[in-house]
């Protein structure tokens, strides 16, 4: 008889995350077995073996998988669980797919066609270069810092390429499902063995690809967004995270984990590469690498000798007289927009606000329409024209006269990308447009519309933040953004960074071969470093900014965070309850830590909850890790590290 400690995906007690059973055939760790918990009978995963106990233990009851994970994917979830201060039970229903024990029948997989031809591309000589320090590199991970158009899938392909001919695995992280088609497009061109997940297939299609991954008798390509990480390839070799700096890579769930982090521990369990690969790496992530001498590899040219320098033209939205022909598209972007549809050249306009409106009013009392259960403005949305709250997507019809004063002076104020769509659909009825957003249907999206896209089908692309970034489209002549500064207000230490990214971003779509390009910003402060640095794509110079700023404001890298946000039925006690926590903490905790707060949060109201938060800065993570056994087991989550304070 064999001994084994097995970890449920279901919480069993708050304070054990394994139990010991018993087997009459020995077994592997890592496999995943059925267990009996009380009258249930529930999935676990074999973690150790162990001597024989004093006390009396259940046996395993089956074997789901004949082929136990990878030890590198276990260490990972311990790491998870310990590091992020989780139930390993809930980092399990993270790492593993939904339906374990329910029969698959795989299907035929969809070939997938590339959709360019193109020759055998030769690195130049700052990609060999980039490309020799990766693969000669004694560090774990790496930092890929590569302007826009540098040519950074290129190495990211070399570097799978010599990762299979080690009979290794590569997985690669995408920050959107959107860019999957682009990436799929760039490695099944080249690589027989790319398998791809995301949120989109189901959850047969995705059990199946994780048990094709588990499986694999060959090294294997995966391609997809963070949850990508947990694939169980055979022989991991290489990790590639390809736009490092989006925030899609922190998951904003329990346990909330960040990829970038979970990838360098990942690697260094596989005794893998791994590659952190962006044009704006997170400022915290380069001053990290910096500090710890880890290795920063620069690509600082576009990979196509004959780049043409892009024409930039920055137009100041408080100057009336550059709005001649239009109220909020200027004359120096129609102009553009004019010139291109007249000769089959693609524009790109750019917005990070979607809907038609964001805020509807009474322009005789002032009353503004809200959503009732998460008091925030409610968005018009003229094509089906209803009112729709952003958080609960709850929907209102749009009223003709005033609840209040009953006035029919009913006006709707701020600029969306469906109301950017439908100007630009009246001033060009010729033109072929498509949106792109989170109101664009599945078969709308520009994964579906890509090869439109790439070949120059649709003539203007309006979208938010997918279509800032990845995207390399060959015909697009001009990109026009429409208001750069809008994110630059939000109460937040990063806010300054993801409004420079952005920028930064969409700018870099042009600008990559000989073609003459333009890009037209529009902004009400042109004058702020940001939006300077932003058009110029001078990384550097936003970086030292950005780093005195958050120095003097003691934020990270200068000191880790800790967000606790409560959530009641009544505001009252919410409040109240943060003000009871906030003054245990600041009565037990060393000196050194910083509480700040109770404070609404960003989204006080949110599904007829109300939220308060407390914000706990230090300069040691393991004092806000110390922290959180004052946290009450119930109405109260917490964020360590989080990404973003809103």
């Amino acid at each position: 008889m064999w001994f084994y400690e097995v970890a449920p995906t279901k919480i069993v007690r708050a304070e054990s995350s394994v139990f010991t059973y018993h087997a009459t055939e020995q077994l592997k760790v890592g496999q995943l077995v059925t267990i009996p918990v009380g009258k249930q009978t529930l999935n676990g995963l074999v973690v150790r073996e162990v001597s024989k106990p004093s006390y009396d233990t259940k046996e395993i009851i089956s074997i789901i998988e004949e082929v136990p994970l990878p030890g590198s994917l276990i260490e990972l979830s311990l790491w998870m669980s310990q590091y992020y201060r989780t139930p390993l039970a809930t980092v399990l229903q993270t790492v593993l797919p939904r339906g374990l024990t329910t029969k698959r029948r795989e299907k035929t997989a969809k070939v997938h066609e590339s959709s360019r031809t193109r020759t055998t591309i030769v690195l130049n000589e700052d990609q060999v270069s980039a490309l020799n320090k990766i693969m000669e590199s004694s560090s774990v991970t790496v930092l890929l810092q590569g302007v826009t158009g540098s040519g950074k899938t290129e190495v990211y392909k070399e570097v799978a390429r010599r990762t299979l001919a080690e009979d290794r695995s590569t997985i690669v992280l995408v920050p959107e499902i959107s860019l999957t088609s682009q990436v799929v497009d760039e490695f099944t061109h080249e690589f027989p063995n790319v398998l791809v997940t995301h949120s989109h297939m189901t959850e047969a299609e995705r059990h199946v690809a994780w048990k094709k991954a588990l499986t694999s008798p060959d090294p294997l390509i995966v391609v997809g967004p963070r949850s990508a990480l947990f694939m169980p390839v055979p022989n991991l070799g290489a990790v590639i995270v390809d736009e490092a700096h989006e925030p899609s890579y922190k998951q904003e769930q329990a346990p909330r984990y960040s990829a970038l982090r979970a990838a360098s521990v990942l690697g260094r369990a596989a005794g893998a590469r791994v590659v952190l690969g962006s044009a704006t790496p997170l400022v915290a992530d380069r001053y990290v690498a910096e500090a710890n001498g880890s290795p920063i590899v620069v690509l600082p040219r576009s990979a196509r000798g004959n780049a043409k320098a892009t024409t930039t033209i920055l137009v100041d939205m408080k100057k009336r007289d550059n709005f001649k022909k239009h109220r909020f598209i200027s004359d120096a972007l129609l102009q553009q927009i004019e010139h291109n549809t007249a000769s089959g050249k693609q524009t790109l306009i750019f917005h990070n606000r979607r809907g038609s409106a964001s805020t509807t009013l009474c322009e005789n009392c002032g009353w503004a329409a809200e959503c009732p259960r998460c008091f925030v403005p409610l968005v018009l949305h003229a094509d089906t024209f209803t009112l729709s709250c952003h958080i609960c997507d709850s929907r209102a019809k749009v009223p003709t006269t005033c609840p209040v004063c009953h006035s029919a002076d009913i006006i709707h104020k701020g600029i969306g990308t469906k109301l950017i769509e439908s100007e630009l659909r009246r001033l060009f009825p010729k033109a072929t447009i498509a949106r792109f957003d989170g109101d664009t249907a599945n078969n709308e999206t520009v994964n579906e519309k890509y090869k439109e896209l790439y070949d120059g089908t649709i003539d203007i692309a309006i979208g938010t933040q997918v279509v800032a970034k990845g995207l390399d489209l060959p015909k697009l002549h001009t990109v026009g953004v429409i208001q750069a500064d809008s994110g630059l207000a939000l109460p937040d230490y990063a806010s300054a960074e993801r409004a420079y990214q952005l920028l930064a971003q969409v700018v870099g779509r042009v600008g990559r071969d000989e073609r003459d390009t333009t890009v037209v910003v529009q902004s009400y402060q042109p004058t702020h470093p940001v939006i300077q640095f932003g058009l110029k794509q001078d990384y550097e110079g936003f970086y030292e900014y950005a780093l005195k700023e958050r120095q003097k404001g003691g934020f990270p890298p200068f000191r880790y965070l800790l967000q606790l946000t409560d959530v009641y039925k009544t505001e009252a006690a919410a409040i109240r309850n943060a003000k009871v926590l906030s003054q245990e903490l600041r009565q037990k905790l060393p000196k050194g830590i910083e509480v700040l707060g109770p404070t609404p949060a960003f989204y006080e109201r949110q599904h007829d909850t109300y939220r308060w938060q407390l914000t706990l800065k230090s300069p040691k993570r393991d004092a806000l890790v110390q922290a959180l056994a004052y946290l009450p087991l119930t109405h109260w989550q917490s964020d360590l590290d989080p990404s973003s304070l809103l």
